[in-house]
């Protein structure tokens, strides 16, 4: 009986020296992940903007292990026992959560939760319903660029394999310089096939939106003609640097600033018009991305990499003098989101005299940010100029220089799904319930 009761006793301290504090821990964890989430849902950050995580919750055990495996952190958290997105907007679809769920309970999926989300239909050689049209990469669901790299040098092989005699200029069309563009540009190069890879903007793709020093979380790929990248960890800079580099060493012929306005095909062969020229090719890798075109101001200094035009993580922005262009519903929530973190001067500049489509929900939010001086909302205005430590805009009351580290565009922009269905490409869509 003594011995029972000792065994017992002894059992009670393990349990208090243990399992007490770790229930302990998992608390104060949800009660943070749930008070971030709530935080959130002010601003909307809450909600993926583009690839995100979906949890099946009748399959998730709650282990935890997409949490820790998640590269950017606090995307998701436990609540109720359960992986939630708490952070959906800071998502950029790495899908590190996905491999890392034990039961299999996660996917991921494009546009916010609950909505529907558009994908092109492909073949399992990444081909459309268009014979001879490939997509890869970030359009085709996946952003990671391990996978884009893997689906461009994928397609080329497969096209390379099984090409056949024609009468058109190239044997493939590459359009999109990112990861996936790449990609199949040194895959077609190192084939020796006769292609052409054509960007809109510059080198880099998806990967000029990002944010400066934003950190670009990427997985070791092997490079047609370079050989293993081994970044874990990256800078954009440093990136588009090392882009740059292998596009230099390997010679590969990228045309930049030139825009696909059209396809069209005869028989087996494509024919493409540009912002440039017109040409036929016989086959034809889309590796644009699916984020589309960010409109832009076109103002001296648009280019310096303090400009981008979409926002990730408002949390990465403090103490800093920031400024937002735009009038929609998506500079109100980065200006009110920015205003959240500590010590951020931010100002809101808009053409028009008033928001005129804006949530209601937005503009309570801002009309709190402003009441508390932590936005400055200036109306009929205009960037003019960005310089390196400020910004100069045109106002009704004449030009005025603000301090300025960070410039934020929401200017709108044009999606790819138009061209898309120009070109003939169908679309499934597959709703989450």
């Amino acid at each position: 009986m003594n011995e029972t009761l000792i065994t017992l006793a002894i059992t009670s301290i393990l349990i208090a020296l243990t399992v007490v504090p770790y229930l302990k821990k998992i608390r104060r964890k949800e009660s943070k992940a749930r008070k971030k989430y709530h935080d959130l849902k002010i601003t909307g950050l809450h909600e993926a903007t583009m690839m995100h995580p979906h949890i099946d919750a009748l399959q998730c055990i709650g282990c935890g292990a997409c949490v820790s495996a998640c590269p950017e952190g606090e995307v998701l958290g436990l609540l109720d026992g359960k992986a939630t997105l708490i952070h959906g907007a800071k998502c950029i679809g790495h899908g590190m959560c996905a491999d890392a769920c034990p039961v299999g309970g996660i996917v991921m999926l494009m546009a916010k939760p609950g909505r529907s989300a558009d994908l092109p239909i492909l073949n399992e050689q990444f081909e459309t319903n268009v014979e001879g049209i490939y997509i890869v990469g970030e359009l085709g669901g996946l952003s990671l660029i391990k996978n884009a790299v893997s689906q461009g040098t994928t397609v080329v092989k497969y096209v390379t394999e099984h090409l056949r005699p024609h009468s058109a200029q190239y044997d493939i069309a590459i359009i999109g310089a990112g990861p996936a563009g790449l990609a199949s540009g040194l895959m077609a190069l190192q084939n020796n096939l006769r292609y052409i890879v054509l960007e809109q903007s510059d080198i880099g793709g998806a990967v000029l939106q990002y944010p400066r020093n934003k950190v670009v979380m990427t997985a070791p790929v092997e490079l047609p003609l370079w050989g293993k990248l081994k970044f874990s960890n990256v800078s954009k800079e440093t990136l588009l640097d090392t882009w740059k580099k292998i596009i230099e060493k390997t010679s590969l012929v990228i045309n930049t600033e030139e825009k696909v306005t059209d396809i069209n095909k005869e028989n087996d062969i494509f024919l493409m018009t540009t912002s440039k020229q017109q040409f036929t090719a016989r086959h034809i890798v889309l590796a644009m991305g699916r984020r589309g075109t960010p409109r832009k101001l076109g103002v001296p200094g648009e280019q310096l990499s303090k400009v981008t035009y979409r926002l990730m993580d408002a949390a990465s922005y403090q103490h800093t003098h920031v400024l937002v262009v735009g009038g929609g519903d998506s500079a109100v929530e980065a200006a009110v989101g920015l205003a959240t973190q500590k010590n951020n001067t931010v100002t809101l500049s808009y053409r028009q005299g008033e928001f005129a489509r804006i949530k209601e929900r937005n503009k309570k939010h801002l009309d709190e940010c402003c009441g508390k001086k932590k936005i400055t909302v200036i109306f009929n205005s205009e960037v003019k100029q960005i310089l390196e430590k400020t910004v100069v805009l045109k106002t009704a009351l004449g030009d005025q220089e603000l301090a300025n580290e960070y410039v934020f565009i929401f200017a709108g922009g044009e999606m790819p799904y138009a061209f898309l269905n120009k070109i003939g490409v169908e679309m499934h869509t597959r709703t989450i319930q």
